[in-house]
């Protein structure tokens, strides 16, 4: 079974979720129109099954923070989440 990787990130403004897929132009993506509260994990759900994926079984979300410059710890934070996911069939979609 072909796994991928989906991330959701937001740097202060709107969250974005997509599916990456190296080699490609462009990558299956959701916009939430909100800064706050974070997506819950049922509108992350909905959103990777309206793109043709849902999570990998035993998966689990994971976080993690980035900056622009990472050297300076007063420059806003970049939080990206991501989560293994496998297309809806049970293979990559």
């Amino acid at each position: 079974m072909k796994t991928l990787t989906a991330q959701m990130s937001s740097d202060g403004g709107a969250w974005r979720l997509y599916v990456v897929l190296y080699g490609e132009p462009d990558w299956p993506t959701f916009r939430w129109e909100r800064t706050g509260p974070v997506p819950t994990g049922a509108e992350r759900r909905c959103v990777l099954a309206a793109l043709g994926y849902e999570v990998a079984p035993g998966a689990a979300w994971s976080w993690t923070e980035d900056s622009r410059d990472p050297d300076g710890d007063s420059t806003p934070v970049l939080l990206i989440a991501a989560v293994t996911v496998r297309g809806r069939d049970g293979g990559a979609a």
